[in-house]
């Protein structure tokens, strides 16, 4: 598995990396941890949680599951030196800590409440899930409205939440800081404010990624390039669309589609299409379409580790055969095609 460094922080990470939000949900405990061992046995050494998994529903009864799941791993195994840890603090959602989000007062006791859960006394990485002055993420693009915001008030919050995680950082709870559902303007004023307070310096930013959602290709893409930012993509498999599921209305039993019907607005009858101009290119050349959507991210000019998630141990081992596929020349220019004619498929 192919190793990369996080940012500017020395810390080497897979460019692969297992996804937790359906761990002790639609995954059971016994399977997450099948899986863990068996990413490992892969060469990944990356696994990614977040105080609100799991997912598919997200409710306040559940929330921080997945991080327990993990550390229930981690107590079973004491493998923690294997593993880069990457958790997230919870935007404003509703159902998490009433709403309240996050801000310089309350950063160090949700972090806190990440250790505990995760039962570790560190963090490798720790990311800040939603900008709290607003994101256009997750089909909020189309409708995406800036004006609103206050640029004072917000590098006072970058100020402050760099303060208290540079203090986190000092005392050895966190070895780096990442980004999730952000723009390119917000990752450099976090960088900026970083180099001029001597906080922690944004290592990446976790955003959607895939053959079906391409927004990091222009400013995020040259916002990484320039100032060493890892692409940690998240949906490689475009929720699912990109393993062919799908296809021809099937819905499998258990499937996102079956729990979430809209997929987070990627359902749309542009997406179906797109993904058959997909498959006609994987077929094409003889590859598996799962396969090809990994190799892609392998393929782009910055870095990238992308997040995957299995439900089950098959789609993992599945998923995992393909860990040595290249896309040739023509692979890319018959991809490049198929993007042209669906640029924008949800």
């Amino acid at each position: 598995m192919k190793q990369i460094e996080l940012g500017r922080t020395g810390i080497m990470v897979s460019d692969w990396c297992l996804g937790t939000m359906t761990f002790s949900n639609q995954t059971p405990q016994e399977d997450a941890h099948r899986q863990i061992d068996m990413a490992l046995d892969a060469g990944i050494n990356f696994v990614d949680t977040a105080e609100m998994y799991p997912v598919n529903p997200i409710r306040t009864e559940t929330v921080g599951d997945s991080e327990r799941c993990i550390g229930a791993w981690l107590e079973k195994t004491g493998r923690r030196e294997d593993v880069v840890i990457a958790t997230k603090a919870s935007g404003d959602q509703s159902l998490i800590r009433q709403g309240a989000g996050f801000s310089p007062d309350t950063i160090l006791d949700i972090l806190d409440s990440n250790l505990q859960r995760l039962g570790t006394d560190y963090i490798d990485l720790y990311q800040l899930h939603w900008p709290m002055r607003g994101s256009y993420m997750f089909r909020q693009n189309w409708t995406f409205d800036p004006s609103g915001q206050d640029r004072a008030q917000t590098m006072d919050h970058m100020a402050g939440m760099l303060d208290k995680l540079g203090q986190a950082q000092k005392a050895g709870k966190i070895r780096a800081f990442g980004l999730s559902n952000e723009s390119a303007w917000g990752t450099t004023k976090w960088i900026e404010m970083a180099e001029k307070m001597g906080g922690p310096r944004v290592a990446s930013v976790q955003n959607e990624y895939s053959l079906l959602c391409r927004l990091y290709d222009t400013d995020m893409a040259e916002m990484s390039v320039n100032e060493d930012v890892v692409c940690f993509s998240f949906s490689p498999l475009g929720a699912g669309y990109l393993t062919g599921k799908y296809r021809n209305g099937a819905v499998p039993e258990g499937s996102r589609m079956s729990i979430s019907g809209g997929m987070g607005g990627r359902n749309t009858a542009r997406v179906h299409e797109a993904v058959e101009a997909y498959a006609a290119v994987a077929e094409k050349h003889g590859l598996d379409m799962t396969h090809m959507a990994m190799a892609f991210q392998r393929a782009r000019p910055f870095k990238v580790s992308a997040i995957f998630g299995a439900t089950t141990v098959a789609q993992l081992e599945h998923l995992l055969a393909g860990d040595d596929v290249v896309l040739s020349d023509e692979v890319m220019a018959d991809i490049d095609a198929a993007h042209r004619a669906h640029p924008m498929p949800y």
